[in-house]
C-alpha cells in the first residue's frame, strides 16, 4: 500500500490500520504505542464502538520483534475489553500506568431531578451557577473542551416532593480522573538477557525515564534482623549515607497532570527536599541526560518525599501543543507520548500506532530520535499529522 506521507523518519497510511498492517513485515517494529479507540461511542462517532478487536492486536503481535512492547490507553468503562482482546491476541500482560489528571468532568445524572420530573413536579429556583455547556454531545479531555464548550447558566433547584428530597444529592457517575494504558509485552526469545542481545527489545528504560533532577540524599537499607525463635524478619529500615544524588526516581505506573487537584490527593510527609514545580511547566524527568522541557522551571525547598514530585507528570494538551488548526477531540499531550516512546523504544527504533490520530506519536518519535508509522483512518486527520510534523511542535 502506498503511504499517504513518508519522509527519512515517518511513515503515515490513511486506511483501515486492519488492512495496512497485514503489508508490514513480521518482527520489523521496536514497539506500539498508541491511543485506539475506547469503545464508549465518543461524540456518537462509529469508530468509537467498541474497543479494536482481537484481530487488530494480532497483526501487531506479529509486526513486534519479539519482547516488544505496546502501550495502549484505554478508558476506565473498557479498560477490560482492551486489555483481555491484548491478551487474546498472544501478548503478556505486564503492567497498567494510571494517567491522572484533574480536568475531567462527571457526566452525572441527579436522581432527585429525575424523580421530581418523572414526578411531574416544578421545583423552586433557589439561585444559579455558572457552568460549562459542550456545543457537541460529549466532553473531551483537554483544550478541546474549551473550544467546544460555552459558559451556561444554571439554575440550583429545590427538591420539590419527598422523595426526591430523600435523594437529594446523589448521582450516577464519578468524577473522571484517570486513563488506563495496558503494558503489554510479546513473548521472549529465551531469556530478558539473551533477547536483548538479538532484537534490541524485551526491555524497558528505566534511566531514561527516571523522574525528577533534584539533589537529594543516597539512602541505604539497613540489614535485615531474624529473631531465632520465631524466625521472622525485621527490618531496621534505611538511613541515609550522608551523599546525595541527582539520579532520578524510578519511573512508577503513575503519571500525573501536575495540576493542584491532583498534587492535592499526595500526603505531604517529611522527606527529602525536591523539586517544586511552578506554572507554564509542561513535564518533569530526568530522561537520562537528556534536556528538560525549557517550560520548566524548578525551585528548590519542597518537600517530596510523600507527595506527587516522585512520579512523572506533564500537562495536558494546549493549543500550542495540539499545533495550529488540530480539532481532534482526543489530543494526548506531547510529553506523554514522548515519555512513553522513550520508555519502550530503543534508540533510532521503529514505532507503530495503528490508531494514528493527529500524529502526536509520530511527532514524539521523531523528538526521541525513533521512526514511526501511522494508520489512521480519517484523511482529514492525517493532514494534521502531516502539517504537525512540518511545524515541528515542540513543547
Amino acid at each position: 500500500m502506498k503511504p499517504y506521507y513518508e519522509d527519512e523518519q515517518t511513515t503515515i497510511y490513511n486506511g483501515d490500520c486492519r488492512e495496512i498492517l497485514e503489508t508490514l513485515p513480521d518482527g520489523s517494529v521496536d514497539a506500539v504505542v498508541s491511543d485506539p479507540p475506547y469503545g464508549l461511542a465518543f461524540m456518537g462517532k462509529r469508530w468509537d464502538y467498541d474497543v479494536p478487536g482481537v484481530e487488530v492486536w494480532q497483526e501487531c503481535l506479529r509486526v513486534l520483534k519479539p519482547g516488544g512492547h505496546l502501550l495502549a490507553f484505554a478508558g476506565t468503562r473498557t479498560q477490560h475489553r482492551m486489555a483481555v482482546k491484548i491478551e487474546d491476541a498472544g501478548f503478556e500482560i505486564r503492567d497498567m500506568i494510571a494517567w491522572v489528571y484533574g480536568s475531567g468532568f462527571p457526566k452525572s445524572l441527579d436522581v432527585s431531578k429525575a424523580i421530581d420530573k418523572a414526578a411531574g413536579a416544578e421545583r423552586e429556583v433557589v439561585g444559579t451557577k455558572t457552568s460549562r455547556q459542550p456545543t457537541g454531545n460529549a466532553y473531551a479531555q483537554d483544550e478541546w473542551t474549551k473550544l467546544h464548550s460555552v459558559p451556561h447558566e444554571i439554575d440550583i433547584t429545590a427538591p420539590a416532593t419527598a422523595a426526591a428530597k430523600q435523594w437529594s444529592g446523589w448521582g450516577t457517575a464519578l468524577k473522571p480522573a484517570l486513563e488506563p494504558i495496558t503494558v503489554a509485552r510479546k513473548p521472549l526469545c529465551g531469556t530478558v538477557a539473551e533477547n536483548v542481545l538479538q532484537h534490541g527489545t524485551g526491555a524497558m528504560n528505566v534511566d531514561g525515564c527516571r523522574v525528577g533532577c533534584e539533589a537529594r540524599p543516597v539512602m541505604v537499607r539497613t540489614e535485615t534482623v531474624v529473631a531465632a525463635s520465631s524466625m521472622s524478619g525485621q527490618s531496621t529500615g534505611a538511613t541515609s549515607s550522608g551523599e546525595l544524588t541527582t539520579v532520578g526516581r524510578w519511573p512508577a505506573n503513575l503519571i500525573h497532570d501536575g495540576s493542584d487537584e491532583v498534587t492535592g490527593l499526595f500526603p505531604e510527609t517529611d522527606g527529602v527536599v525536591g523539586a517544586k514545580r511552578e506554572g507554564g511547566d509542561k513535564c518533569i524527568f530526568s530522561g537520562g541526560g537528556h534536556k528538560q522541557s525549557e517550560k520548566q522551571i524548578i525551585t528548590g525547598g519542597t518537600k517530596d518525599c510523600g507527595s506527587a514530585a516522585r512520579f512523572f507528570y506533564t500537562a495536558k494538551a494546549d493549543k500550542a501543543d495540539r499545533g495550529h488548526g488540530n480539532n481532534h477531540p482526543t489530543v494526548k499531550p506531547q510529553a506523554l507520548m514522548r515519555y512513553l516512546v522513550r520508555l519502550v523504544c530503543p534508540p533510532g527504533g521503529v514505532v507503530l500506532d495503528p490508531f494514528g490520530g493527529s500524529g502526536t506519536t509520530a511527532v514524539a518519535a521523531r523528538l526521541e530520535q525513533c521512526r514511526s508509522i501511522l494508520c489512521e483512518l480519517s484523511a482529514e486527520y492525517c493532514d494534521i499529522a502531516v502539517e504537525r510534523l512540518r511545524q515541528r511542535v515542540l513543547f
